[in-house]
């Protein structure tokens, strides 16, 4: 098994301060979002059906999509298809090259962070432009989203601040204050607004039944990037699209208590039309998701509504930042995805999991990522990504432990591991676990054999006051 976590992470907890940090960050989205789910008495019931509206949709997909494009064309929207990343951003370009397009103003898509389409349209001469502030600081100081709800949460502010001096967004030198760098933000996207033909959004949920595209925000830059430009562009996945509106009414009381512990995000924004005068464009993009589907075991990754709570709530992502993980989403959920997309690529971050499977727990639409990241680690001999050394221990520790008569012997010997020279267990090449590790003393008596010697102890003493009642 790779060691890429492992490596990256080493990296990032050099620095405590922002590690620290970092973890208290993300621990305090899953307090909001443990005191909000207490809130409902019907939170689990919302959880259950969340999960059998997905599987439902996901297993008829194709009937959804039929009927949620020919609802968008009745409005008046121009529908695409994509297979791959690839036709996306071909069909995306095609798009604003037609109508002379040279400035794109974009609110925050994590699917078009999945097909680099930022890296394509710059390429050919198209100024892209975020405007989720998150989002538009990452772009700003040329860094990938750590996290698909908060992404740049892992930058303080004093380097947010220092960013926009050098870019004179900010004009007052010093001023770290979040407020003050975010009116500065605001006041230098709306030049971007303004100058820009055509906007782009992602979408949430995608409703059968209407036609709608459903965008959650808390910025409202969404709806700017909708309503200024006369052209806008709907990137969505194929898994976004839901069959109605009693299904959406479901999400929106999870989807924001999960990821952020709000009630409901400030903006929950519906486009089903384009504009007057103007042109409304969705992409479906699948990309391997079909793919996905096909996969017994973990289909259910694409029921995720990307509210980031697994992430939240991971103590692996919590203290090694989202970029540890080689794949673009990081977290539970990202170590999924990028299995499904290609196993022999991604495997490294298999091991980025405790297993403790706190985000089976939390998770709003029973997608069980922790689970599934265990059955992974059992595929990983036919990817040929399983790590030997472990695999040998692995089977040495079946031998021993399938055996009672064998495992007495050793445990009741294992306190000479003790002699044991701490050079030879202390070898990093040899040992990698010793990184990071101290081995522990070994009692000289195993529990197993102390606690037998205490019931024979026990059964004697009761024996002898048998014996000798009290009267």
């Amino acid at each position: 098994m790779s060691t890429y976590h492992s490596k990256k992470a080493a990296e990032f907890l050099k620095n405590k301060e922002k590690i620290t940090r970092h973890d208290k960050t993300f621990w305090g989205l899953r307090q909001k979002r443990d005191a909000m789910a207490m809130a409902l008495p019907e939170w689990e019931e919302l959880r259950e059906i969340s999960s059998q509206i997905k599987a439902h949709t996901i297993t008829h997909l194709a009937d959804y999509i039929e009927q949620f494009v020919e609802n968008l064309e009745k409005n008046g929207v121009i529908v695409h298809y994509a297979n791959d990343a690839q036709e996306f951003n071909e069909i995306a370009y095609g798009i604003l090259e037609s109508h002379k397009v040279s400035k794109l103003v974009k609110s925050k898509s994590m699917l078009t962070e999945e097909c680099e389409m930022n890296k394509y349209l710059i390429k050919r001469g198209i100024d892209v432009v975020e405007t989720d502030l998150g989002e538009r600081i990452l772009q700003l100081m040329h860094m990938k989203p750590s996290h698909i709800v908060v992404p740049a949460s892992h930058i303080s502010r004093e380097d947010v601040g220092k960013t926009f001096e050098d870019l004179e967004i900010s004009y007052e030198k010093g001023n770290y204050d979040p407020t003050y760098l975010t009116h500065a933000a605001r006041l230098s996207l709306r030049h971007e607004f303004e100058a820009a033909q055509a906007g782009m959004t992602g979408c949430n949920f995608g409703i059968a039944d209407t036609g709608d595209c459903v965008v959650c925000t808390n910025e409202g830059n969404a709806d700017m990037v909708a309503s200024l430009p006369k052209l806008h562009i709907v990137a969505m996945g194929i898994e976004k699209i839901i069959p109605d509106f009693d299904a959406l009414a479901v999400y929106q009381r999870l989807l924001a208590r999960s990821g952020t512990g709000q009630p409901t995000t400030a903006y929950t924004s519906h486009y089903r039309k384009p504009r007057p005068s103007g042109e409304m464009h969705v992409i479906l993009v699948d990309n391997g998701r079909s793919k996905m589907l096909r996969d017994k075991d973990h289909w259910s990754s694409l029921k995720c509504i990307r509210c980031g709570a697994c992430m939240n709530t991971c103590p692996v992502y919590r203290r090694t930042t989202g970029y540890s993980y080689s794949y673009f989403i990081p977290g539970p959920i990202g170590i999924n995805l990028g299995m499904l997309h290609d196993p022999e690529k991604y495997s490294g971050n298999v091991s980025a999991c405790s297993l403790c499977l706190s985000c089976d727990h939390v998770c709003p639409a029973k997608v069980n990522p922790g689970s599934q990241i265990y059955n992974w680690r059992q595929r990983l001999q036919e990817y040929g990504t399983a790590n030997t050394e472990k695999k040998v221990m692995a089977e040495g520790m079946k031998t021993v432990f399938s055996s009672y008569a064998l495992y007495d012997a050793i445990t009741k010997k294992s306190s000479l591991a003790n002699y044991i020279p701490s050079k030879w267990l202390n070898n990093k090449t040899l040992n990698p676990w010793s990184i990071g590790h101290e081995m522990p003393k070994m009692a000289k008596m195993p529990f197993h054999a102390i606690f037998k010697k205490a019931m024979k102890e026990l059964e004697k003493e009761k024996k002898q006051a048998s014996k000798n009642p009290i009267l």
